[in-house]
């Protein structure tokens, strides 16, 4: 193997998880698989990994904090159905929860739907791009919808009592002091959620939602890769090896928001964040 069989391997691959369009249409087969292959390979498909995490936690934030605000509300209307998502997310398995919503969609009419005199194609929505992602943004909605009310609920009354003072009420109270301090309190843990999502999107692959084209995530390569060569050694080891560097990447990230979020504490109250990984959900 040489630095122009690398190099071929770089250019023809890094973006093949993105479509035939963007690098060699045929993968590499048999006795013409090298390591540089599984390597670019396998990184282009983390490309998939990083959608689903980035716009699942994104998305996922904002739905999380309706959430935890209907879950922490003393009106049964808010309260109840909030309780209700949180209970059915957090209760039930990921893994089943990608295949009942799997059945859904393709349950939908085929057609499309017809509102109004448009047609709506709901096709789309049983490619892994989207259903997969739709998936996983309630699941971590809940999770992070838990966390956020754990934290509302522990805002020390000090706090609010100075808001009161201050004559701070409703939208103003909850954006200077609520909020803040709402994500202060829960960005420990939200790091961790975050870095529990990550690494559930290998959970696509064995969902059944299908790879469109060939365009898989990275445990979708590894995969091809170990029945191509036989040899799971040398695939699912770079599989583990780039999630370990993205979850590095996760740290620093959230870790920067961390001490951000803290900077008016006195610096010796400042509490540092500290990775605990979820084994059981």
């Amino acid at each position: 193997m040489t630095f122009e069989t690398c190099a071929e391997s770089f250019h023809g691959l890094i973006l093949r998880a993105l479509g035939r369009d963007f690098g060699d249409r045929l993968l590499p087969r048999g006795l013409e698989i090298n390591v540089c292959d599984q390597v670019f390979l396998i990184a282009s498909g983390l490309v998939w990994n990083v959608y689903f995490a980035t716009l699942a936690l994104f998305f996922g934030f904002f739905l999380a904090t309706a959430v935890a605000l209907g879950k922490a509300s003393p009106r049964a209307w808010a309260r109840k159905p909030a309780e209700a998502f949180v209970f059915l997310f957090r209760g039930s398995p990921l893994f089943v929860q990608f295949f009942f919503i799997y059945e859904a969609l393709v349950l939908l009419p085929r057609a499309g739907i017809t509102l109004g005199g448009l047609t709506i194609d709901t096709q789309w929505t049983t490619r892994a791009w989207a259903g997969a992602l739709f998936v996983l943004f309630l699941n971590t909605s809940a999770y992070t919808a838990e966390i956020f009310h754990g934290a509302l609920k522990a805002i020390p009354k000090g706090d609010l009592e100075a808001a009161d003072a201050y004559g701070l009420t409703g939208f103003a109270k909850f954006r200077r002091v609520v909020w803040p301090t709402m994500l202060r309190l829960a960005w420990p843990s939200y790091t961790n959620e975050a870095i529990f999502l990550l690494h559930a999107t290998t959970l696509v692959f064995f969902s059944a939602f299908p790879a469109w084209q060939q365009m898989g995530d990275a445990l979708y390569y590894a995969s091809y890769f170990a029945a191509q060569t036989f040899n799971p050694f040398i695939a699912y080891p770079i599989v583990g090896l780039y999630f370990i560097l993205m979850t590095l990447a996760v740290i620093g990230l959230f870790g920067a928001v961390n001490r951000r979020l803290n900077r008016h504490l006195p610096r010796e109250a400042r509490g540092r964040f500290r990775f605990r990984p979820q084994y059981i959900r």
